[in-house]
């Protein structure tokens, strides 16, 4: 009996003992919010008193130490309180006009977290009570459009033999945009789960290529349009010059189709055409291609990923690609010769090559068009005068405006109304966002137009247009013709590294009855795709219902 209660004992206590222990990502994961949370709460960190990057590798090598959540608690416990104590000023007052927007934000990791002891968790919803009050010494919010800027940063690579100085750019930006992406919440996959997928993978990356495809991956999870990750030549990685194939393509059930000839040569040499068909690039199917690429390419819905990989796929390092087509019922592989962008897109420097883009014109019927890519604000007042007693005015759109929304708006519009309002970073209590500001469009117009106003719009309608197209929509005879729109709008906030440079969403876009626009793009009154076959008839099939919706109405 005595031998049985023994063995009971040791099991029972090498239960509790494994039960204890944490993993090497909990701990980190657990690390990066506090060291976050810090950084932009406790008054000496957040006030710029103190080294904070030097601080986080310092307590990096404790923290792999600990074993137990106890240990570890009282790790973070005592850094807390290294930094001295915090004055207590709850509550801190809020202004009457302030409206909050908090979607994104969410502290309750503060006391959810099973690695933090109550006493842990106490100090830190202490520190949020009595947060920082001032100019942040790490971010600051651009004049009037709202945009998140960093400063004070270290801009550096890190050291790529070194696990924490890897973990400390991971944290950076997780943070980063754990408190000022303003559209975190709309993400597919939690922010939360990211993080602990990334610290592995930043762990294992043992150069600079691995670790920056690391932090692709990292940024491509917050699902944004308008988000890209450049990465700049460097003595640490072979530098290669990129290298084009002849022409634009889209992509249409995992086919790529060519749309646009770029070099009329290189491309009459490989008997390519509009309408041709990529069904491989080097031995990879269209689909393979499309499902290799999702962790590295950031994109707001499909549409805009897509996009994205078309011209992903038509460009490369390698001078020769093998490229299979699909022509007339057989399959063709071509070893290809790819150049340089001078030379693969030889019609823009030839002079002739290219038609001449018409800003606007009068089309059959007594129906105006005008493309928005091209026009600008001098060109208004004349467009105006040509294209005001016609029947139906479409604006295409799939493309990107020059400023043009005011002066047309006034046009379209009978009376001034509000399209759009705004959510941006509140940096008082970070992580919280606030409505703030609407942009309204017209004026009281008597003489305003009576005709139709038609939209054309799809995944190349990106930010301005997408807002254009908002503004446009108030005018109350406007119809969306096409399809999905990149789903980004709003400002850009840009962030410049050594290694890198790469963009974000800075402000949160809506409508005034506050639908989202993020993701979902501008929704088409009459949705209307490409396919294969009108490409290769040389039709612009948006278009042409566009005209038969303005002469049946259907």
């Amino acid at each position: 009996m005595q031998k049985i209660t023994l063995l009971f004992l040791v099991l029972f206590s090498q239960t509790i003992f494994s039960s204890a222990k944490i993993t090497e990502t909990e701990k980190l994961v657990a690390t990066c919010k506090v060291w976050g949370f810090l950084k932009y709460y406790h008054p000496e960190v957040a006030g710029g008193k103190t080294n904070w990057d030097n601080q986080l590798l310092e307590k990096l090598p404790k923290i792999e130490k600990a074993q137990t959540k106890e240990e570890f608690s009282l790790i973070l416990e005592n850094w807390i309180d290294e930094l001295g104590p915090v004055k207590e000023i709850a509550p801190i007052p809020v202004s009457k006009d302030i409206k909050f927007f908090d979607k994104n934000f969410d502290l309750s990791w503060i006391n959810s977290n099973k690695l933090f002891s109550k006493k842990l968790s106490k100090k830190l919803r202490f520190i949020e009570e009595n947060r920082f009050q001032g100019e942040q010494f790490y971010v600051y919010g651009g004049e009037h459009v709202g945009n998140v800027y960093l400063q004070n940063e270290s801009y550096e690579h890190p050291d790529f033999t070194n696990k924490n100085s890897k973990l400390r750019m991971i944290f950076m930006y997780w943070n980063l945009v754990e408190y000022f992406f303003p559209n975190k919440y709309l993400m597919d996959q939690k922010w939360d789960l990211t993080l602990e997928k990334i610290i592995p993978l930043a762990i294992q990356s043992q150069n600079y290529n691995d670790f920056y495809m690391t932090m692709r991956k990292l940024v491509s999870k917050i699902d944004d349009s308008h988000t890209e990750f450049y990465l700049y030549p460097s003595s640490l990685s072979v530098s290669k010059q990129k290298l084009f194939f002849p022409a634009k393509g889209k992509i249409i059930e995992e086919k790529l189709v060519i749309t646009e000839i770029l070099g009329d040569s290189l491309a009459q040499a490989d008997d390519i055409k509009i309408g041709t068909i990529i069904t491989k690039i080097n031995d990879k199917t269209i689909g393979e291609i499309i499902a290799e690429n999702r962790d590295l390419i950031c994109a707001s819905n499909e549409s805009s990923y897509l996009d994205k990989l078309a011209e992903k796929i038509l460009s490369g390092y390698s001078e020769t690609v093998k490229v299979e087509f699909f022509k007339d019922d057989n399959y063709i592989t071509k070893t290809m010769t790819w150049f340089d962008y001078h030379e693969s897109h030889r019609n823009e420097f030839k002079k002739g090559a290219q038609k001449k883009k018409e800003k606007f014109n009068l089309l059959d019927n007594n129906i105006g068009y005008v493309n928005m890519g091209v026009i600008k604000p001098r060109h208004i007042p004349t467009m105006i005068e040509t294209l005001k007693n016609t029947k139906a005015i479409v604006f295409d759109m799939r493309n990107y405006p020059n400023g043009t929304f005011g002066e047309i708006s006034q046009f379209l519009n009978s009376q001034e109304k509000e399209f759009a309002i705004y959510t941006r970073p509140y940096y008082e209590y970070p992580g919280r966002f606030i409505w703030d500001g609407e942009t309204k469009s017209g004026s009281d117009n008597k003489d305003h137009y009576k005709g139709k106003v038609i939209v054309l719009l799809n995944e190349k309608s990106v930010s301005q247009s997408e807002w254009t197209a908002m503004c446009f929509q108030t005018a109350g005879n406007t119809t969306i013709i096409g399809s999905q729109t990149a789903g980004a709008d709003g400002n850009v906030s840009q962030f410049d590294f050594k290694g890198f440079h790469t963009l974000f969403s800075g402000i949160g876009v809506y409508y005034p009855d506050g639908r989202e626009t993020q993701r979902i793009g501008i929704v088409p009154d009459i949705e209307v795709k490409p396919t294969i076959k009108g490409i290769q008839e040389g039709k612009d099939e948006v278009l042409d219902r566009a005209l038969a919706f303005i002469e049946t109405g259907k």
